[in-house]
């Protein structure tokens, strides 16, 4: 007797979700066992298409600088579900220059690699936004949100 084709289109469509399910819960292989970097962002203007037209002066090498202080500025740690985050600024004036996460989670190589990419993406916002209301990254909430706690409290550090 030949099986029922509605059953058979069941089961195979049972066996590829639970092959895919199977396939997307396996970790990678760890590729490298050495921490991420911490990341700066560039320092002044330097990689800076256009910031935002501000009062004219820096615009081409500010070696002079005597009119905004440059001083940096560390957030609180925020402990994450992953591990640690922490944020630093340098600000010249008002003006976030650079950040830098100081601490990120680095426990395991997943987080790594999570890191790796989500952080420069939110420094890259905190510069564009030059404030703490920037997105989460994908993929990386619990990063992005410490990230964005550290970020506020630097921030309140500054008066502003």
């Amino acid at each position: 007797m030949k099986a029922h084709p509605l059953r058979r289109t069941v089961l195979t469509c049972a066996a590829t979700v639970t092959v895919t399910v199977l396939a997307l819960a396996m970790k990678p292989h760890g590729t490298t066992a050495s921490a991420a970097p911490p990341v700066t962002a560039p320092s002044d203007g330097s990689s800076g298409s256009s910031s935002d037209g501000s009062s004219g002066s820096a615009t081409g090498g500010s070696s002079g600088g005597s009119t905004a202080t440059t001083r940096t500025v560390t957030g609180d740690t925020v402990q994450t579900r992953y591990g640690p985050v922490q944020v630093e600024l340098t600000l010249s004036g008002s003006k976030i220059t650079a950040a830098r996460a100081v601490q990120t989670p680095a426990n395991e190589p997943r987080s790594r690699q999570i890191n790796a990419s989500a952080v420069p993406t939110l420094i890259q916002e905190t510069l564009d936004a030059q404030s703490a209301r920037i997105d989460t990254v994908s993929g990386a909430t619990f990063t992005s949100e410490g990230y964005i706690s550290s970020l506020q409290s630097a921030l309140d550090q500054t008066g502003g």
